[in-house]
């Protein structure tokens, strides 16, 4: 069912600008510009979706939105938003880390944002009430989490002396902060930190090979755009190299992972659909609040649990949101 529905989603992504080239002069062009992969946003997508609809757009009626992805390869977020501008587009949507270049580059196009970090602390907006320019957008609970991922992890591995972070190095907005929030939580808790770096999908493998030697007894994977599209693949490595592990989304659970626990990248993505909806219809971005998203989901994967001989603590059972059996 997800293949399909992954399958479905990209022939709609890829589909939509080529429909509507000849309606262009009738319908405005929306630039969705994501700096991971297709696979694993599904959801984000859908949900964006949906925000343009409740503003009462709907792609190949009233609206066209042409899907941009850079693969994880962070640094041409910028070449495919400039490409975009050369069309003449209404809007960009665009994620971090790529979008703090755009915004450099690109002061006159209205941008609408996604983050997962604090968007005033890392420059993209003077202050949450009054972005102050052309950009604004949405931001999830994330980045801020990743210290309560790591004491769940411990609550799950209670006897666990040494847990690992795997972080993103190249998206240093959210890498720098997870790791310091990290070594304050894992000091507090007194725990030993392992941290292990992945960037590309080559890296994955050297990562799991390290784990399944050991010490680590348990991973917390970091907030970052292309692990998230990694789901799928970081829950099949986690598992069969029996480490219990703990991201941020329900895919990963879905996929074979233990255990997430996170803001809602969704929720976050249906309020920029909204305020790309109100952009097209005259606000200026510098007036929109940037929204903030407060949702928090837990998911379990009770069968993972038992692949990997854990005994998940009643407490956590009961906070889930959904337990997969």
């Amino acid at each position: 069912m997800r293949r399909r529905a992954f399958i479905s989603l990209l022939g709609a992504v890829t589909a939509f600008p080529l429909v509507a080239r000849g309606q262009r002069a009738a319908m405005p062009v929306v630039a969705f510009v994501n700096s991971a992969s297709p696979d694993g946003y599904v959801p984000m997508v859908t949900a964006f979706r949906q925000g343009l609809k409740e503003g009462g757009y709907v792609e190949g009626q009233n609206v066209v939105v042409e899907y941009r992805w850079a693969e994880g390869h962070y640094d041409r977020s910028l070449a495919i938003a400039l490409e975009m501008v050369d069309r003449q587009v209404a809007v960009i949507v665009a994620n971090t880390p790529g979008v703090l270049a755009i915004k450099a580059a690109i002061t006159r196009t209205p941008i609408v944002f996604t983050t997962a970090s604090d968007p005033v602390q890392s420059g993209l907006v003077a202050s949450m009430s009054r972005p102050g320019s052309n950009v604004t957008g949405a931001t999830a609970l994330a980045v801020e989490l990743a210290p309560k991922r790591l004491e769940l992890a411990h609550q799950l591995v209670p006897t666990a002396s040494v847990i690992a972070a795997l972080i993103n190095p190249s998206n240093r907005n959210t890498a720098e902060p997870q790791l310091r929030d990290l070594r304050q939580a894992a000091e507090a808790l007194g725990l030993q930190l392992d941290i292990l770096e992945a960037s590309t999908d080559g890296d994955f493998d050297s990562v799991f090979t390290k784990l399944a030697k050991g010490p680590p007894s348990a991973l917390v994977i970091g907030t970052d755009g292309f692990f998230i599209s990694r789901s799928e693949q970081l829950a099949g490595l986690s598992l069969r190299n029996g480490v219990p592990a703990i991201f941020e989304n329900r895919e990963f659970v879905a996929a074979g992972g233990l255990m997430s626990y996170g803001g809602s990248l969704g929720d976050s993505y249906r309020l920029a659909g909204a305020y790309v909806a109100r952009v097209l219809k005259g606000e200026k971005p510098a007036e929109l609040p940037v929204q903030q998203s407060t949702k928090v989901q837990m998911f379990l994967n009770l069968k993972t649990a038992r692949a990997l001989g854990i005994t998940v603590p009643q407490p956590l059972l009961g906070r889930a949101d959904e337990v997969i059996e």
